[in-house]
């Protein structure tokens, strides 16, 4: 019993060591994710890439890289380490693209370095319809996963099955941290 107590109090001590005695309960984020932000966060997904499609039928491909990697920068998290972004059309062995980078290449094509990719994001999207069939929240983190149909200037449908992790940031701002998409089996 008393290696327990001597245990428990060395962990406890150590848990306090780890806490900055400046940081006090108001310098510290605790932000916990609400619904409304999710699903605003996915909103915003689906109106930059129709943004960019439309960018790049108005500007060319410089202007769609430029809008685009700004949306990673707002959109993702690579500022905080690597991204689990598996796209829809990808290979091996350039199947998932942990930096915005790779994203980059992903949403624009026109990379070297990507040969295979073609710019999903520049296939003259129109809008962007989200069905989840689940959310799931918890603390600052949270998990959606369902389909997302997007129509192109054509009127055809594209569905795919996608699933998210969203952060909610130390700075308040909701990113993507992980987020796989494929096309429904059969397709």
């Amino acid at each position: 019993m008393k290696t327990k107590s001597l245990v428990l109090a060395a962990s406890l001590l150590a848990a306090t060591a780890l806490v900055p005695a400046s940081a006090s309960a108001d310098a510290v984020y605790r932000g916990t994710l609400t619904e409304s932000e999710v699903l605003a966060a996915q909103k915003a997904w689906g109106e930059a890439l129709v943004a960019i499609s439309k960018e790049y039928e108005a500007g060319g491909i410089d202007k769609a890289r430029k809008l685009a990697s700004t949306v990673l920068d707002k959109a993702y998290g690579y500022n905080l380490g690597p991204v689990l972004f598996k796209p829809t059309l990808t290979q091996a062995p350039q199947t998932f693209r942990t930096t915005k980078e790779g994203a980059l290449a992903y949403f624009v094509g026109h990379d070297s370095k990507y040969p295979a990719d073609t710019g999903f994001a520049l296939k003259g999207w129109r809008s962007v319809e989200i069905k989840n069939a689940a959310l799931q929240i918890h603390g600052d983190t949270a998990n959606t996963m369902g389909n997302v149909m997007i129509t192109d200037k054509d009127g055809k449908v594209t569905k795919v099955d996608k699933t998210w992790t969203f952060k909610k940031t130390d700075d308040g701002v909701v990113r993507i941290v992980l987020h796989h998409s494929s096309l429904p089996y059969g397709s």
